[in-house]
């Protein structure tokens, strides 16, 4: 970016030429849906940060996933709050999604979570359900699993529906990408594989190749997968509590053995952030979109030879 004015702040023709949004565009989206503020010079002229740059590209993310301009703003909303660790409130159809799925769990009924997710996925794309339906139930899921008598079968009745739903599509097109391959697996003593199923769903819509591990999955083992599937990056995900000074260990020892980029998601990674970056590896985060989002700038999901 040439046309640098200040230090850190770009023209709107800078960022129109970065992001390939034009400026009419960039402008719109300003003035009428309030997604950006850049600061103004004496002149008036618009200037944008790198921060800018980037929430533009998130936009356009969110756009391609099938979500209204109109939406966005609220949709970015959702990711940081979630990304933060906060609990936001649920607007649209799903609450009742969520509150019809939760019945059709907690009466072991395959016939209602088959309509609501049916339905569902007629009307969103397979990334906003997931998004919007999927993780906040899963998430509800992990809350009754210590409160209700039948929280673990639960759990564990919706997680193979929804393995047997994903899986095959997982599977099928997984075959037909032609992306950089990730090795995906659950930290050591991590045994809800459910959200790492999601978010190699997610992943591999975007063209990524998936080697999907599961569950507590030993870290020590991984180096040698990656090296016989000529694998470009490591995902690991993780919801439970670990010894920091271990998971250091074991994270810079897969790094240095692996020579490719490691990345954590789940809620683990936002409570051993510290750990994590200082291992050298990368923080996705909770959130599928952020997540995805950030593996993105490192790994675009372009098309690699294998």
């Amino acid at each position: 970016m040439t046309s640098e004015i200040h230090s850190g702040l770009f023209p709107i023709s800078a960022v129109s030429s970065a992001t390939g949004v034009n400026t009419v565009t960039l402008r719109a989206w300003e003035r009428r849906y309030g997604l950006l503020k850049p600061v103004r010079t004496e002149a008036g002229h618009r200037l944008y940060t790198e921060e800018d740059i980037e929430r533009i590209r998130l936009i356009l993310q969110l756009l391609d996933e099938g979500i209204a301009i109109s939406r966005v703003k609220e949709a970015l909303r959702i990711a940081a709050e979630r990304e933060s660790g906060e609990s936001p409130a649920e607007t649209g159809p799903w609450t009742h999604y969520q509150q019809a799925m939760l019945r059709g769990v907690a009466d072991f009924d395959e016939a209602v979570l088959e309509n609501i997710y049916n339905e569902a996925m007629s009307l969103y794309p397979v990334d906003v359900v997931t998004r919007q339906l999927l993780m906040p139930l899963l998430e509800q899921l992990g809350q009754r699993w210590e409160k209700v008598i039948t929280g673990i079968a639960e759990e564990h009745f919706f997680s193979v529906y929804m393995r047997n739903k994903l899986g095959a599509r997982f599977h099928h097109r997984n075959l037909q990408n032609t992306g950089p391959r990730l090795v995906a697996a659950c930290l050591p003593g991590e045994q809800h594989e459910f959200g790492l199923l999601l978010f190699s769903l997610a992943a591999h819509a975007r063209g990524y190749r998936i080697i999907l591990l599961g569950s507590d999955m030993p870290i020590s083992q991984l180096p040698a997968v990656v090296k016989r599937t000529h694998s470009q990056g490591v995902v690991l995900s993780g919801s439970v509590e670990y010894d920091e000074a271990e998971l250091q260990s074991e994270l810079r020892l897969l790094l240095r053995e692996c020579h490719v980029p490691v990345y954590v998601g789940g809620t683990s990674a936002h409570r051993y952030r510290h750990v994590i970056e200082q291992a050298g590896a990368t923080v996705l985060g909770a959130d599928l979109t952020i997540g995805l989002h950030n593996l993105g700038k490192q790994l675009p999901a372009s098309p690699a030879s294998s």
